[in-house]
């Protein structure tokens, strides 16, 4: 049995962060019907290459991005521009413990699947709304998009090399406003799912993606609310810890340059790193041998440190360090992280066999409970694959029901 095992989900959102949590509440045993457009489908369907291959080596139209999102999820085409498809949903509602979309704010009423007019259906129905800024405020009626909120809530501000070394706002890698506003969103949908079992009201759960990048400034948003100092890029150092940053060590094999994480934490971590390095007269200058102190003196103590970092190459670094209990990490590829012999022993690549090929690998949840363990079923491989089985196992519909909703192209 799975946690969310008898909750069924109505999932009305695409691209990612809305399909983010429906995945994980899916990943966790909720029933999750992808509602998506008769003939087109979740915008990332066409998002690449890359796209899948088949066992015959040939491109085929499915895209990795897809793959990646939309695991343990049933799909089912319907128009919700058509009167007949808004019926349809409403009918589903009935059935639904929650519903989740990421149209623009007024969206939903215009078809009549807003909070207001599907809390009459259905009040115990959970209805999260993912948005860039919100359903109130100034912006709430604005598009919003992860690469503009990474740059309006501060994050491309402290991202990035320092000015005076040639830096500039930088993005992070993956969306991660979307990533981290579907999982609050999952926190909030289970939260307000508690909340309708108690009391058998339903709630509304207002997510932001620009909400969620101010609550992601974490330490560095309190440190200007504490301090009134805006704080600048460091690039892949530490703003309250030193030394906490990537080190250039001795050349590779090849004569390249390499790099290494050095991740001390306290003063006791540092002064094993130091004895490890061979310096200990860091250790025991009062300059450096607190924290503090060396967040004030990292100008003096960095450079010091970047000399004797190069004197020894990664291998014999992280054997030491790690041998002395001193955090320390490499910097790996995507190769070198699927190959990591920890990755693969928490099983974090899933296998499946797929209608098209005999073996697709993707990215697992990370998520292990002992008594309830996660689902493990492939993304809807085709478009609308379980529309017939959804409406006649939920709806009880009959085939010429059926017929008919699909001869009008609302299914």
């Amino acid at each position: 049995m799975n946690s969310l095992q008898g909750i069924r989900v109505l999932d009305l959102s695409r691209v990612l962060a809305g399909p983010w949590c429906t995945q994980t509440l899916a990943d966790l045993g909720a029933d999750v019907i992808k509602i998506e457009r008769p003939g087109a489908g979740d915008d990332t369907r066409s998002w690449g290459p890359p796209f899948m291959h088949d066992s015959q080596g040939q491109e085929t139209r499915e895209a990795a991005y897809y793959l990646g999102t939309n695991r343990n999820k049933r799909s089912v085409t319907c128009d919700i521009a058509q009167p007949a498809g808004q019926a349809l949903i409403r009918e589903l509602v009935l059935h639904c413990d929650v519903f989740v979309e990421n149209f623009k704010v007024g969206d939903m009423a215009r078809y009549g699947l807003d909070y207001a007019s599907l809390k009459a259906l259905n009040p115990r129905l959970v209805y999260c709304s993912v948005t860039g800024f919100g359903q109130s405020g100034p912006y709430a009626e604005r598009a919003g998009y992860d690469y503009a909120i990474q740059g309006m809530g501060g994050l491309m501000s402290i991202t990035g090399e320092r000015d005076d070394l040639g830096g500039g706002p930088q993005k992070v890698g993956v969306a991660v406003a979307d990533l981290m506003t579907g999982m609050y969103a999952t926190v909030g949908i289970l939260a307000a799912l508690r909340h309708a079992e108690k009391t058998g009201e339903g709630q509304q759960v207002d997510m932001a993606l620009l909400d969620t990048q101010v609550a992601m400034l974490a330490n560095l948003g309190a440190n200007y609310l504490v301090s009134g100092k805006v704080p600048g890029r460091v690039g892949n150092a530490h703003q309250n810890i030193v030394p906490y940053q990537v080190f250039e060590v001795a050349p590779n094999a090849a004569g390249e340059k390499d790099h290494l994480i050095l991740a001390v934490g306290n003063d006791s971590q540092y002064a094993k790193f130091c004895a490890v390095a061979g310096v200990p007269e860091l250790a025991s200058n009062p300059l450096f041998a607190k924290n503090r102190d060396r967040v004030v003196h990292r100008a003096q103590l960095v450079p010091q440190l970047e000399a004797v970092m190069k004197t020894r190459g990664k291998a014999d670094w992280l054997a030491a360090l790690e041998a002395a209990k001193v955090p320390c990490g490499a910097i790996n590829n995507l190769g070198e992280v699927f190959a990591d012999p920890q990755v693969e022993a928490r099983a974090m690549v899933t296998r499946w066999q797929h209608p098209l090929r005999d073996e697709l690998r993707l990215v697992a949840s990370p998520l292990k409970l002992s008594a309830t363990p996660v689902r493990t079923d492939l993304p809807p491989p085709l478009l609308g694959q379980h529309t017939a089985e959804v409406l006649q196992g939920v709806l009880g519909y009959a085939d010429d029901q059926l017929a008919a909703l699909k001869s009008n192209q609302v299914i």
